[in-house]
């Protein structure tokens, strides 16, 4: 008989105490009154002092696996910055995908990312974004949508190096929300990203019992005596602009426009800021990518770009969005603002406000065209109470009036986390409207219930929602009323051992739906695998058994998907996307058909500076009933873009467009220093194959120049 060896079980149990009581302590950077230089050299004595964290674990394409190459992350900071370094080797550096590009578009890049939860509750985090040259990207993430559009202040550098490269960045407290005074708690979780491994890994590791629920698995980080600062910003700009447009046979110039904005932002406390804003502007000039604006059900989506709206702009998301009720609050439907305030922040620790007031010059509706002079006022306000976890319970309220018509909801959203890998979500939204004249208000209703459980094995998803027929908002983004549906999807994932193929997932998803307006069931059924495999690269096929209702009839919209996408070369990056199978013609009087949609976008990279994108959209549609071709529609564009250096680009685009026989010129240089403080200097034209015959235009097979753009824009962002 053996003895047990009580001296070598308590040593390995006093191993495992210490190893709970580590990863249970927080973290605590380390307190300096020397600033690193931010250049992305780690040479600094700094650096050599302060506290990191190693062992990274990956959760893309697997949980749990040992990260092939080390990343140490460096914490430090003073009363008025934050400061991280890392050091991310790599054993094969000249692999490294790295790009002097664009703030924003470094997805595709090896990157570190920092995901910082300032408030450390668990109801949202900022992702600052850095790829191997300090190039920069950044969103907030809350209510299970991360948002793009978020602009921070911030400061980083990288460098390349025959190890792997490094990286360094400072964040300015007066650019994130926080509480607390004499000792501020937040919470962390630093993550790496290597593309031609198609591996993410992150620290502390993400557990495979709860998934991507990245808010409650974050590291929390304690810092003492942060500076206390009154935040106050301004932010005039200065847009001028010369158009030209063809007229009557010659290309005439119009009276040139000269547009001056003003934001102000106010820190009532870290926690609580104040905006105003007069004329507001877009955060930047863009030519948008084309998109196919025929035969839609529905309108176009379009993201936020202006400052005033982007501050707080996370706090406005709701439980339980989906593909009907996309946002309860959407600011592009305020289209052309005069002014506005607007008050976000927290009022306690867990007590979270959001408000708009704004007045819009800009009627939406033909039956608002009898009203032009008057302002549409619009006004918001949204509550957050957080509860255990990520869990927390909402109250909205939106109105939009005008003389005497008007749109108004209230409603109430929430989101209970009933274990590590399941919650529950909600909404119920109730609205009264009256549009015009002597018509009477109408009252609808649009509720959710839904179940989401996620692991490394297996993914769930179910619900219910119901819009009535009378349901509208006319401050969010709604695209169909009148419906129930009760539905979910079950994800199974499997994870191969062989290298080329790193992880499989199956989607079976099956939603059945009621139309009330026409008293008829939909139902959608689809089959789906995708592969996650080596170079970044993903396949997915799916199979979709489906039927829609329109205008009291039911159509077959059976189809067959595919998307993929690859980082074929360091240079090359290929993704394409399709869809073929039945389809309806939207119309009055609508009819079952066949169509065929697809996109493809090549990527080519000759050097870190110079980036090509071309992309191709096809679509058509066939009817049914006789094979007739209705239409085929296919735009083309080209992108040019040189990025001379972190600040400045030149970019050319080149797009023509089929079906409407339209080409678009778009040239523009822009320089931006942080975000608010720009120059832009834009030319662009458009032609149409037109001709001016006999005081007529008429189809022709040259061009004609239709419009022709130039325009200049300055704007500086003072902070004090």
């Amino acid at each position: 008989m053996t003895r047990p060896n009580h001296g070598l079980a308590s040593f390995f149990l006093f191993l495992a105490i210490s190893g709970w009581l580590c990863a249970q302590e927080p973290l605590k950077p380390l307190r300096t009154d020397t600033p690193p230089v931010i250049d992305g050299n780690l040479e600094e004595a700094l650096w050599r002092e302060a506290p990191f964290v190693t062992g990274y674990k990956t959760f893309i394409p697997d949980f749990g696996l040992e990260m092939v190459e080390k990343t140490f992350a460096y914490m430090a900071y003073d009363s008025e910055n934050l400061y991280f370094a890392f050091r991310c080797l790599d054993s094969q550096p000249e692999k490294i995908k790295a790009s002097i590009a664009n703030r924003d578009t470094i997805r595709p890049d090896d990157w570190i990312c920092i995901n910082l939860d300032s408030f450390n509750d668990h109801q949202a985090l900022y992702a600052l974004y850095v790829n191997p040259l300090g190039i920069q990207a950044d969103s907030i993430f809350a209510g299970g949508v991360e948002d793009h559009s978020a602009d921070l202040v911030w400061y980083s550098a990288g460098r390349l190096n025959d190890q792997g490269y490094t990286v360094e960045v400072r964040i300015p407290f007066k650019s994130i929300r926080f509480a607390g005074k004499e000792r501020v708690e937040m919470a962390v979780i630093f993550e790496r990203r290597i593309s031609r491994r198609s591996e993410q890994g992150t620290y502390p590791a993400l557990s495979a019992d709860q998934g991507y629920f990245f808010l409650t698995q974050m590291k929390p980080m304690i810092f003492h005596d942060i500076k206390n600062y009154t935040l106050l910003e301004l932010l005039p700009a200065f847009t001028w602009s010369q158009k030209h447009s063809h007229q009557e046979g010659a290309l005439t110039r119009e009276k040139d426009q000269r547009d001056l904005s003003l934001t102000a932002k106010y820190g009532i406390s870290p926690r609580l800021i104040l905006d105003a804003t007069y004329n507001p502007d877009f955060s930047q000039v863009e030519s948008d990518a084309g998109q196919v604006d025929v035969n839609l059900r529905y309108d176009l989506f379009f993201l936020e770009k202006r400052p005033f709206f982007l501050e707080g702009h996370e706090n406005f998301n709701i439980a339980g969005s989906n593909e009907f009720l996309n946002h309860i609050v959407h600011t592009r439907t305020i289209v052309d603002p005069r002014a506005g305030v607007k008050l976000t922040g927290k009022l306690g620790r867990k007590d979270t406000i959001a408000s708009i007031f704004a007045l819009d010059e800009s009627p939406r509706f033909e039956d608002e065209s009898d009203l032009t002079g008057n302002y549409a006022k619009f006004s918001i306000l949204r509550y957050k109470r957080s509860l255990k976890d990520d869990s927390y319970l909402g109250a909205v309220y939106t109105g939009r009036d005008l003389n005497d018509r008007f749109n108004r909801v209230l409603g109430s959203d929430g989101q209970i986390r009933i274990n590590p890998s399941s919650v529950m979500q909600y909404h119920g939204f109730f609205s009264t409207t009256k549009v015009a004249g002597d018509a009477a208000a109408v009252d609808g209703n649009a509720l959710h219930l839904g179940y989401q459980y996620d692991t490394r094995k297996l993914g769930l998803r179910a619900g219910v929602d119901n819009i009535s027929q009378d349901f509208q908002t006319l401050t969010g983004y709604l695209t169909r009323g009148g419906i129930t549906q009760v539905g979910g999807a079950v994800t199974p994932h499997f994870y191969p051992h062989g290298k080329l193929i790193r992880k499989v997932t199956a989607i079976l998803s099956s939603y059945q739906l009621r139309d009330h307006y026409d008293n008829l069931n939909e139902s959608h059924n689809g089959l789906s695998f995708s592969l996650v495999m080596w170079r970044n690269t993903r396949l997915s096929l799916t199979y979709l058994l489906a039927n829609e209702v329109y205008r009291a009839q039911r159509f077959d919209t059976n189809a067959l998907m595919f998307q993929g996408s690859s980082q074929i070369t360091k240079q090359f990056y290929i993704k394409l996307t399709y869809r073929g199978g039945r389809s309806i013609y939207y119309s009055e009087d609508p009819y079952q058909g066949r169509g065929n949609r697809g996109t493809a976008t090549f990527i080519f990279q000759p050097s870190e500076n110079f980036n090509e994108t071309f992309s191709l959209v096809y679509s058509d549609f066939h009817r049914s009933a006789d094979s007739a071709k209705i239409y085929d529609y296919t735009i083309l564009r080209n992108k040019f873009t040189y990025q001379m250096n972190k600040y400045l680009f030149f970019r050319a685009i080149i797009e023509y467009n089929t079906y409407y026989k339209r080409l678009l010129t778009d040239l523009l240089a822009s320089f931006t220093y942080i975000p608010g403080t720009v120059v832009q200097l834009g030319y662009g034209n458009l032609f149409e194959k037109l001709e001016w015959v006999e005081g007529e235009y008429r189809p022709s097979t040259h061009f004609l120049e239709i419009k022709r753009g130039l325009f200049f824009k300055v704007s500086y962002l003072w902070r004090f």
